[in-house]
């Protein structure tokens, strides 16, 4: 007869391994709709700066954005940001030249992400925001 304590660590244990599979089983399909999301700021960003000012790429499971500023008539680069999913633990890294960002990523009831930084969760407007603020706008202060 096993001990009640392991018995139900054992449980605890199942359910904690039942989650994690759920979130990285969800993990990509997250990806494509943050790209989605940050394609529409691109987008939005591109229509008041013009079309060489930031463009969006997504391949091999990564996401890059490229803003540019124009100087002496040419587009030049001004950030590169990268996001990819990593596993372990469930998260988005963020890549940019001033340092790296992670963004825990968790699935809620219905089968919905919630993304939280540190312990502050974030909507999407705030996830996008933290990804894309800095790069669009490196000279206003928030």
């Amino acid at each position: 007869m096993p001990f009640e304590w392991l018995a139900m660590r054992i449980g605890e244990e199942r359910e904690r391994r039942q989650r994690e599979a759920s979130v990285l089983e969800r993990l990509p399909r997250g990806l494509e709709e943050l790209h989605t999301h940050l394609a529409t700021c691109v987008a939005t960003y591109t229509e008041a700066f013009g079309a060489e000012s930031a463009e969006i790429q997504f391949a091999d499971g990564h996401i890059r954005v490229t803003v540019r500023g124009e100087k002496d008539g040419k587009w030049e680069p001004r950030a590169k940001i990268e996001i990819s999913s990593v596993s372990n633990p469930p998260s988005f890294r963020v890549e940019r030249e001033e340092g790296t960002q992670s963004i825990e990523v968790g699935v809620l009831p219905g089968n919905k992400l919630f993304y939280r930084e540190g312990e502050e969760y974030l909507t999407m407007e705030e996830l996008t925001r933290r990804i894309l603020d800095r790069a669009f706008f490196p000279k206003l202060v928030e």
